[in-house]
């Protein structure tokens, strides 16, 4: 490492971050990760200023006046509103700097993007953070920095397969030698089971419901295999027939039906990813076994239902939701290590 890069550790915070499309994750250096909030901002639109940011805009979601609206900056794991998301990781990379010893450089930023995003979405990536305050800023595919994280041994001539199941997307990529042999990108993930659950309430209790409840029916009762012991949720939402509001019990055997579609999908999606896999690959993924991480990775069955569908051991990591932060945590601290797999370095790229 140049003296200069040694001299930069001493006097900038650095960070990595894990943007995704439902919570941000900012892990520094020397103080773990320190962040842990939804991506969500809440706008005033007549004056055009940020009203809350994070946990606290979340909290307005569905519950705000017609002049304040609720952003979420990021579709599907890219950038959808620049400015918005420009302004909530500034806010995020601030926030994160509270009580870290001030630095004389502004920080050197590692952060997660999935995996086959244009270069268009990339470089937006990049200049929203480098407007937000950061100096350096590297990017690494999320399954890269989720396999780094869990300690995978991304480097050895062995296969490893990661199954990343986020808010927005699922990365499904196989690694192998220090690069993404094989990888496939959907957008069937946390939100998209959300939207499942709204649309079959909708269908079968002529109840509209609010985001926010159809997550927190997935998140206590939802399920992807019949559980032995059946279990109910109270919602509440507006009856479509009546426009009064009703609440309704509905059991874990409805958010299995609601969601069985987008999960059949993703069943297929991983069958086709091993399939175009080369065969010596696969046979160390069927010794070694697929690593499930994402905070999608926690929904009740789903480990066992891939272990019964595709016949490979499944493995569910600790802190799943963690994998991809703790992995840019990880780089950080040796980037000139792990230099050679990210996507995207600063003085590699082009003028404008």
């Amino acid at each position: 490492m140049a003296l200069f890069d040694r001299f930069k550790d001493v006097v900038s915070n650095d960070i990595g971050i894990d943007l995704g499309t439902a919570s941000t994750l900012i892990y520094v250096r020397g103080g773990g990760i320190v962040i842990i909030e939804p991506s969500i901002v809440a706008l005033n639109q007549k004056t055009g200023r940020v009203v809350a940011v994070g946990t606290d805009a979340s909290k307005m979601i569905g519950r705000t006046p017609t002049h304040i609206t609720a952003v979420k900056p990021l579709e599907n794991g890219v950038i959808s509103n620049f400015e918005v998301a420009e302004e909530m990781i500034s806010y995020f990379i601030k926030k994160a700097a509270q009580g870290v010893t001030k630095k004389f450089f502004r920080p050197r930023v590692v952060i997660g993007v999935p995996s086959g995003i244009t270069n268009v979405e990339r470089r937006a990536v990049r200049d929203a953070v480098k407007n937000a305050g950061a100096g350096e800023v590297h990017i690494i595919e999320e399954p890269m920095a989720a396999a780094i994280g869990i300690r995978l041994p991304v480097y050895d001539p062995v296969g490893n397969m990661v199954i990343d199941v986020g808010g927005g997307t699922t990365d499904i990529a196989v690694i192998s030698l220090g690069g993404i042999v094989n990888a496939k990108n959907l957008h069937i993930a946390g939100e998209k089971l959300n939207q499942d659950i709204i649309s079959y309430v909708r269908d079968e209790f002529k109840i509209l419901l609010g985001e926010r409840t159809a997550e927190e029916a997935k998140l206590a009762i939802g399920s992807v295999l019949k559980q032995p012991e059946p279990m109910e949720y109270a919602i509440r939402g507006r009856d479509l027939v009546t426009g009064l509001p009703r609440e309704v019990i509905i059991t874990d055997t409805d958010v299995m039906e609601a969601i069985s579609g987008s999960v059949a999908y993703l069943l297929e999606a991983i069958k086709e990813v091993l399939e175009s896999t080369p065969p010596e690959i696969v046979s160390d993924i069927m010794h070694r076994g697929i690593v499930l991480v994402g905070g999608g990775a926690k929904i009740l069955g789903l480990k066992d239902l891939l272990e019964r569908e595709i016949r490979i051991p499944i493995h569910l990591v600790d802190e799943p939701h963690t994998s991809v932060v703790r992995g840019a945590g990880i780089v950080l601290e040796d980037i000139e290590r792990y230099r050679d797999i990210l996507i995207d370095n600063e003085d590699e790229l082009p003028p404008r």
